[in-house]
């Protein structure tokens, strides 16, 4: 049996946001806004094997891209503990990890250098990745102007030549043009072909689930309802959709 890659124990996470209240009534009983929490991660425990690939489903807002982001350490959580055993972690989700101000240049840069790699290590792989984004010019221009297709490029370019060992991709294969579907699903495929890296997959595309993944992990309201082989948990899934 291999080791583990990631250990995650009765986890939760909650965000605290302000109950509807209108001003009026606020004014009038001169009451402040009370605080809700919601609990987005309920108790969530499951582990990932050294080399294997997770899916990762469920129907929106259940909180799989909450998960995601507390095993890239974005957010922290309220209890329980997230174990990834020394491993280096990247995050491709759009809209999360570049500054929009800088250029693709600079964001590949900075990108690079908070994944744990030198200037020289990313240095040696910029053009490489400038090449595999395929966005041109925009290189150069700051990644507020991208589209959300140019943005996905540039992420998931960074995350595939700068190798790391754990890797979690939120919905990002089914973004960009059929060109670059193809060649990012190619590369994709490449990258998890080596038994020493873990890849954690939210996909609502049932064929790509069970074609990339080796288990799938089924989230509903923000609790673990089923996890095991990918055919047995999609169906599973499938039927309770309808």
């Amino acid at each position: 049996m291999r080791e583990n890659a990631i250990e995650v124990s009765d986890l939760c996470i909650s965000y605290r946001g302000l109950k509807p209240y209108s001003i009026k009534k606020s004014l009038l009983h001169f009451k402040r806004n009370t605080v809700e929490d919601f609990q987005a991660i309920k108790h969530v425990s499951f582990s990932v094997e050294k080399g294997n690939i997770l899916g990762i489903i469920g129907k929106n807002g259940s909180g799989k891209s909450t998960l995601l982001k507390a095993l890239a350490g974005i957010f922290a959580p309220d209890s329980g503990s997230i174990d990834l055993k020394g491993n280096s972690v990247s995050l491709l989700s759009i809209g999360v990890g570049f500054q929009k101000e800088l250029t693709g240049r600079e964001n590949i840069l900075l990108s690079g250098m908070l994944l744990g790699f030198s200037e020289a290590e990313v240095g040696e792989k910029t053009e490489e990745i400038i090449e595999f984004a395929e966005i041109g010019n925009f290189i150069d221009a700051p990644v507020r102007t991208y589209s959300s297709g140019m943005y996905s490029k540039l992420a998931f370019s960074i995350t595939a030549v700068l190798e790391t060992d754990i890797i979690l991709i939120d919905e990002v294969l089914s973004v960009g043009d059929s060109k670059f579907k193809k060649k990012s699903y190619r590369k994709m495929k490449e990258l998890i072909s080596d038994e020493n890296r873990t890849v954690i997959i939210v996909s609502h595309a049932m064929e790509t689930l069970e074609d990339l993944c080796t288990e799938v992990l089924w989230i509903h309201d923000g609790e673990v309802r089923m996890q095991g082989g990918s055919r047995e948990v999609l169906s599973c899934y499938e039927q309770f959709m309808k």
